[in-house]
């Protein structure tokens, strides 16, 4: 069963209150949605948004069933001002927005389209369905392109060695699965990569899905949307897990702020604490920013 990653500071920073309004970009596997929607109470409304249709089918036989005030819509977050037009929620802009980044347990599990290094599935690791596979990608990119991409979402250190033994690879029959893909990571990077304490394929997969999904760029979309989502001082919580994404937000919040359109909440991360990350391994590398946003500064 997957676990909200810090479920109790989210509800505290974004402080939910009855009859607002209140918008989960990533609803997943609903645990962050439900946690607000019993704060709100039932005069307020939830806008629950995620890319995968399987996610919005189990919110809706799971966690925000028979929810008459929960909204869920299928959709990428980085839409969010077409999503709030196209169903007439843009009046005054939300409450309150969170979007967490990482990927649910039932991603992971029971997808079926490789997000995974530790089930052998087809190499897809798209959330929504559309656009290139990361087969399409490890099959066809340039072994420079496949390097960057490597380096640039993975920060992996043996981008360059992985890129070629892909390459040579390839050359004799194409790689479509998983661990067809993990098989020759692993005889790319020496023996005793990162002494034990990651998976050889971590990185190269984290790297994948970010490129196939265009993370970064549509959290860039969502933070430049800020004045066409929330209301004058409605507050915004997102959680990172990969230093790119954590960057992103800290440069655009801190710049809000300085420019008088923001107050930080967070002038630190908020991390998990010892307890969760023994709870929920998968925890240990969430960051927490926050920021009341304030649409119409004064000049």
């Amino acid at each position: 069963m997957h676990v909200p990653v810090l479920l109790k500071e989210v509800v505290e920073i974004l402080n939910p209150m009855p009859g607002e309004f209140f918008i989960d970009g990533t609803a997943g596997s609903g645990g962050h949605s439900a946690a607000i929607l019993e704060k709100i109470g039932a005069s307020g409304k939830l806008l629950a948004i995620d890319w995968d249709e399987k996610a919005i089918e189990r919110l809706k036989d799971g966690k925000l069933k028979n929810s008459e005030n929960a909204i869920l819509v299928r959709g990428n977050y980085a839409d969010l001002p077409e999503i709030l037009e196209k169903n007439n929620l843009n009046l005054s802009g939300a409450d309150g927005l969170l979007i967490d980044l990482g990927m649910s347990s039932d991603q992971l599990e029971h997808s079926g389209r490789g997000f995974s290094f530790l089930r052998n599935e087809p190499l897809d690791m798209r959330y929504g369905g559309e656009g290139l596979t990361a087969a399409e990608a490890v099959n066809s990119f340039s072994e420079k392109d496949l390097a960057d991409i490597f380096w640039k979402y993975g920060e992996e250190k043996f981008s360059r060695q992985i890129a070629k033994k892909i390459c040579e690879e390839r050359k004799k029959k194409r790689i479509l699965t998983t661990f067809e893909l993990v098989d020759i990571i692993r005889r790319a990077v020496p023996r005793n990569y990162e002494k034990g304490r990651l998976h050889p394929a971590t990185r190269v997969f984290q790297a994948l899905r970010i490129y196939v999904n265009a993370e970064l760029q549509n959290l860039e979309k969502l933070l430049k949307n800020l004045d066409r989502i929330l209301r004058p001082e409605g507050r915004a919580a997102i959680i990172s897990f990969h230093s790119l994404e954590d960057r992103l937000v800290k440069n655009y919040f801190r710049a809000l702020a300085k420019e008088g359109r923001a107050e930080l909440l967070t002038k630190k991360p908020i991390k998990p604490t010892e307890e969760e990350i023994r709870i929920n391994p998968r925890s240990r590398s969430a960051k927490l920013r926050a920021i009341i946003y304030d649409n119409n500064p004064t000049q």
